[in-house]
């Protein structure tokens, strides 16, 4: 077994040990509020966040693409063997919809406070979602989201893991 086939194997069996199950990777979906509106209009700025939240999630980048459109906002993705990291932005709402999924060792929850502190972003909400739960049971998961006396875009129901 090489390096990369045993941290697989090690992040496998930490995650069936923790939770009782297997999973083919983790997804986070991530709603960044009250950013940075310049940067968010920034095609240059928000690729190389992008790339360097990539790095901080040992993740292993294959090529990347942006596009500013007119008159505001930039989407783009960083595709990296693991999977990929994507971003659609709205600058003139401070808004960025964030999705980030890997499978094998990489760690998407260390992109998140590269992206936080990158964006300037003030308030978020995260949800994580275990894909390819082996056996088939719920996957979805709610990190964190803020009260602000409004309801939510999203429940969970059914089991919690």
């Amino acid at each position: 077994m090489n390096h990369k086939e045993e941290a697989v194997f090690n992040l496998e069996r930490s995650a069936k040990e923790e939770h009782g199950l297997n999973t083919f990777g983790r997804h986070l979906l991530v709603e960044y509020y009250d950013c940075d509106k310049e940067i968010l209009n920034n095609l240059d700025a928000i690729e190389a966040l992008f790339v360097n939240a990539a790095k901080a999630a040992d993740a292993t980048m294959v090529q990347s693409t942006f596009h500013r459109f007119s008159p505001q906002g930039v989407s783009g993705v960083v595709v990296i063997e693991e999977s990929h990291l994507s971003i659609h932005t709205w600058p003139e709402h401070g808004y960025a919809a964030v999705d980030f999924y890997t499978c094998g060792a990489s760690d998407p929850e260390k992109a998140h406070p590269v992206l936080v502190e990158g964006l300037g972003s003030k308030r978020y909400e995260m949800m994580v979602i275990n894909r390819g739960v082996l056996p088939p049971r719920q996957s979805l998961k709610l990190v964190r989201q803020e009260s602000w006396g409004i309801e939510p875009a999203m429940k969970i129901v059914g089991e919690s893991l």
